[in-house]
């Protein structure tokens, strides 16, 4: 899963892709390094960001989405805002990446219903405005594992189907750096409740906290090899910066076996 962040303030690439054509030209590439989804984003959801408001989101993703899906990509739309997701699964996306896992927007379950999309539910402890402030953990894997089933469980409770769910552990989202490793090293144990697992590790703080490099574009080696242990350790997705990197390493570990 390729990222596309539509943002003049995200961590890692905040401003790259804030014109829609550039957003548009770099989700194609991506597909062309062999991306299967682009992830369009248009609220940062970095420590501290300030909230967007749904109009501006939405004027931000809608021409990006719209642009991507006619030339054929498989488009996720990042929100956790129902209009947000309405109109763009309108205008051709197929995916809702929600990091509320739908607690934000009450409107996005029967959405998702309603439209048949595929959904991912990602967990996270408070809200990027609080820095992700919360109770701590007390064993970080079972917490995460058990939420995100336990919010899987509901969506297919109210009819969603259950093959179009994945979960993501929100690496990052209120976790420490110890807290990052082991939901990665233990990845495992959540894939083991029968949903897809979506790990996006790239470029993350805690990389930069492990190295020292305080650039996020310095990390992608660090990425690559986060992702290749993600998907060894029973990842089924890996959502990154650098798709031409990750799909090079990841050629050569299904090799190797």
């Amino acid at each position: 899963m390729a990222i596309v962040n539509v943002t003049p303030d995200s961590f890692s690439d905040g401003g790259d892709r804030y014109d829609k054509t550039q957003a548009i030209t770099d989700g194609l590439r991506f597909v062309d390094q062999g991306a299967d989804f682009v992830d369009v984003g248009g609220e940062s959801t970095r420590p501290g960001s300030a909230e967007t408001s749904p109009g501006e989101e939405l004027r931000r993703v809608l021409p990006v989405v719209e642009g991507l899906a006619r030339r054929g990509a498989v488009v996720s739309i990042d929100t956790r805002r129902a209009p947000v997701a309405r109109a763009c699964l309108d205008a051709g996306a197929r995916i809702v990446n929600d990091v509320s896992a739908l607690r934000d927007d009450p409107a996005m379950r029967n959405l998702i219903v309603e439209r048949s999309a595929s959904l991912v539910l990602m967990h996270r402890r408070g809200v990027s405005h609080e820095d992700y402030e919360g109770a701590a953990y007390g064993d970080v894997v079972e917490d995460v594992r058990t939420f995100l089933v336990e919010r899987a469980e509901a969506c297919a409770a109210a009819g969603i189907d259950r093959q179009q769910i994945a979960l993501d552990p929100g690496i990052g989202f209120g976790k420490n750096v110890a807290e990052n490793l082991r939901l990665i090293a233990e990845i495992g144990r959540l894939a083991d409740a029968g949903y897809p697992v979506l790990v996006g590790s790239s470029r993350k703080g805690f990389i930069g906290k492990l190295t020292g490099l305080a650039s996020p574009r310095d990390r992608d080696p660090a990425s690559v090899w986060l992702a290749i242990e993600a998907v060894r350790r029973g990842a089924s997705i890996v959502r990154v910066h650098n798709v031409a990197m990750t799909r090079q390493a990841l050629a050569v570990a299904t090799a190797m076996g």
